[in-house]
């Protein structure tokens, strides 16, 4: 959406989009951490716990985000 058309939108309406953008955001990550549970559940992803984990999980989101945002710094 260009940037005149975002101006263009009410306040209601940004913040309607933006609150959308936030859930599906979130709906990923939750679909995301599901399957990296089911994984390690089944043996195919070694549990590490803790930080080990999290970590693996941003190596996950970031390895299945990169092509979908393509580069970065490419608003």
């Amino acid at each position: 959406m260009p940037h005149a058309d975002w101006i263009a939108l009410t306040d209601d309406q940004q913040l309607a989009l933006a609150r959308e953008a936030l859930r599906r955001a979130a709906e990923t990550l939750a679909d995301h951490a599901e399957v990296l549970a089911t994984e390690m559940d089944d043996g195919m992803l070694a549990d590490r716990g803790g930080p080990d984990s999290l970590r693996l999980f941003a190596a996950v989101i970031r390895a299945t985000n990169r092509d979908a945002f393509g580069p970065i710094g490419q608003a």
